[in-house]
């Protein structure tokens, strides 16, 4: 396949007809997703649109190697998992690949990274190996090629001296981090940030009581003086990331699509504004799988845009009765 033209993907028509290409690909070559979709009753030619195409359930990434080739990957990256639980594994063949779909979907959002000093408070992903958010903010921190770029582990006063010494500069600046740490910061200080972009990238990690992002958001504008939070929303087991630019309304650069399932059937697709199951399609998985069923709860709209509601409880996140062979 012509992995480039992933990033050219400009029409819905384009997207759907690549999507078509790429299930053949991964059903040809990822023995493991097309084990699953032959227990579906599907086979590569019974697939002619997007809703024919199986989602293969995330917890496979916990459980299996989930990829094209077996024999080769550059990278693994895992997810960082709580006590006692199994951890995924997303076998990356060629980085390259996920380069191009970060810095292009930053860019898709945001414009160059070079117009921007990018701070990083993310010290639960600095403390462990293979975090694929560590890897994608560190390129983005050295392509902003700005001197104060760079990370903090707990050292939150230097990163707020930095903050107002770029703030008196009108220096536009991405901090990103992740909530509880965001959270430790407005507990110590009280910012205006006017040249600022927060984005939190969710979670609490066990460090903190778990809140809805609402009352996150509540929270960080009030300490930090800012009119909306950013979110990105990305995981392990993708190579893409959704960003909102506020009110927890996310949206997919080209090559990336969200759709809604059913809570009751994971193999029935819903429509616009119904709460579901979220499932995602990202064409930057082109080499492990594609078509993922995630285990948030969720809201897609009529523009393709979604809002996070939750998380399926352990007793729902298996989906599907197939996720042992």
């Amino acid at each position: 396949m012509d992995e480039a033209s992933i990033f050219t993907i400009s029409t819905d028509i384009e997207f759907q007809s690549l999507s078509l290409e790429v299930f053949k690909y991964q059903y040809n070559n990822n023995s493991i997703y097309q084990r699953f979709c032959n227990l579906l009753g599907v086979s590569k030619n019974s697939v002619k649109e997007l809703s024919d195409i199986p989602f293969l359930p995330i917890d496979f990434f916990k459980k299996e190697k989930i990829t094209c080739n077996q024999n080769s990957h550059e990278v693994v990256f895992t997810s960082s998992g709580t006590s006692g639980n199994k951890t995924s594994k997303h076998y990356v063949t060629n980085l390259k690949i996920y380069e191009a779909s970060f810095s292009k979907g930053f860019y898709n959002f945001y414009g160059n990274i070079t117009n921007y000093c990018v701070l990083a408070l993310l010290p639960s992903y600095l403390e462990r190996n293979g975090s694929s958010l560590i890897y994608m903010t560190e390129k983005l921190i050295i392509e902003s090629n700005h001197p104060n770029s760079g990370f903090y582990l707990d050292n939150i006063d230097e990163l707020v001296k930095t903050l107002q010494k770029l703030e008196s500069q009108e220096q536009p600046v991405l901090l990103i981090g992740v909530s509880f740490a965001l959270l430790d910061l407005i507990e110590k200080f009280q910012l205006k940030l006017k040249h600022t972009i927060v984005m939190e990238t969710g979670g609490m990690k066990g460090r903190r009581k778990e809140l809805i992002r609402s009352e996150l958001h509540e929270k960080l504008n009030t300490k930090l003086g800012t009119k909306v939070i950013h979110s990105e929303y990305g995981m392990t087991e993708l190579l893409s990331q959704a960003y909102s630019k506020g009110n927890g309304v996310f949206n997919c650069p080209p090559w990336m699509k969200v759709i809604g399932r059913s809570t009751k059937d994971a193999t029935q697709l819903i429509g616009a504004n119904k709460t579901g199951g979220i499932n995602v399609i990202d064409l930057a998985n082109i080499n492990s799988c594609s078509f993922i069923a995630t285990q948030d709860l969720g809201k897609v709209f009529v523009n393709g845009s979604f809002e996070i509601l939750g998380r399926f409880d352990n007793s729902d996140i298996r989906g599907c009765n197939l996720m042992v062979f």
